[in-house]
Parts: C-alpha cells; structure tokens; sequence
C-alpha cells in the first residue's frame, strides 16, 4: 500500500532502495540481504509498523499510540474519582484540541532519516560527467555512506532496556548493528544536479 511515507523515499525517476546495516541477519528469515532491493511494502511493514519487512512479525513492543488532547480530556476524572459529565468532558476535548496542534502532538519514533549529500562542485560534475565519471562518483559516495553506517554501529547506536514505575528506561545498552535503508535521490527541491542519499534508520534493534 502506496502512502505518504513510502512515496516520498520510492518516488518516480530514482531507483530502488537498497537495504543496509549489521542488524540484516535477523530479519526476513535470511531473505534481507545486505545491497538488497527494498520494496514498498517492506519500507511499510518496517518503517510504517515496527515489523519484519518480509513476515509481518511484530519487532519487540509496538509503537506507542499517544492520545491526542481531546482524548486525554474525555476521559479525566475528578479528584474523588468520578467521571466528569458529557458536557464538562465535550469542552474540555475543544479546549485541549484547540491547544494541541498537529506540530506538538506527540507520536512515536519509527526512524531517523540521515541525508548524506556530497558537495555541490561534485554532484554538477556528476550531473554533467559522462557514464564512467558518474559511476565512479556514485560508488566513492556509497563507500562513504557505507563507512558512516558501520561507524554509527560501533560507536553511536545503542538501545533502552527494562522500565521503571514511571516507564522510563533504566539501562542503556549496546546493539549488534542497525537496520537501514538507503535511497539515491539526484536533484534538490529547486531542480539542480544533487546527488543525495536519503539512509532510513529503524528505531528497531
């Protein structure tokens, strides 16, 4: 299923995504590989749902759903417990909506969109370049992009385990490699020559 999301990463002119990462192995049953294509729908299942991209199993604990301010509000109670009446619950939903605006209201973390784009001087000649400079110039940007990746594994990317009381996390540990997506884009919003990789982390380890 074609959304707003996938669209923007599979849009028409560039070619597929391609997957990345140190944490592939766990996923698919063997059947995501490491330069393989992605699809629509697995970019869906992972990104869009926290799920294995080729069997639907559900990646650790689901997204949080927050409640939009309007719902929080129809169901505060008063201080002795009771519930407040239709008509005090109905306002209090217009007022909280009224503050709450799309921007603010809280939603969980699928994954981080890293941009790598390489300088302006080298995406024109990569515009104007024949064939064989266009490719030499596109494999030295993926084994930049690639060498980034496997440094973020080693040094950057860690994970929270375990939850207190309140639901905040009490330990932070490390991951045995991230899951990722990379799609190749060629222009800027304004239309010149820019070659840019858009790399799609998951927030599931």
């Amino acid at each position: 299923m074609s959304t707003r999301l996938t669209r923007y990463y599979t849009a028409d002119g560039t070619p597929p995504g391609r997957w990345m990462g140190g944490g592939l192995p766990d996923l698919g049953g063997g059947l995501i590989v490491e330069g393989g294509l992605v699809t629509e729908a697995q970019l869906q299942l992972l990104i869009g749902l926290g799920r294995d991209p080729v069997r639907g199993e559900l990646l650790g604990r689901a997204y949080t759903a927050h409640r939009t301010a309007p719902e929080r509000a129809s169901t505060e109670r008063k201080a002795d417990g009771l519930e407040y009446g239709p008509t005090v619950r109905a306002a209090g939903a217009a007022v909280s909506a009224d503050d709450e605006s799309a921007a603010k209201r809280r939603r969980a973390v699928a994954g981080y969109d890293f941009t790598f784009s390489m300088p302006k001087s080298a995406s024109i000649l990569w515009g104007v370049g024949d064939a064989a400079t266009q490719e030499r110039i596109v494999q030295a940007h993926h084994a930049a992009v690639a060498e980034v990746l496997v440094y973020m594994e080693r040094e950057v990317a860690a994970t929270r385990t375990g939850t207190t009381a309140q639901g905040g996390a009490v330990a932070q540990v490390d991951v045995t490699g991230l899951i990722a997506t990379a799609f190749d884009h060629f222009d800027s919003r304004a239309g010149d020559p820019h070659l840019h990789t858009h790399v799609v982390i998951s927030n599931k380890v």
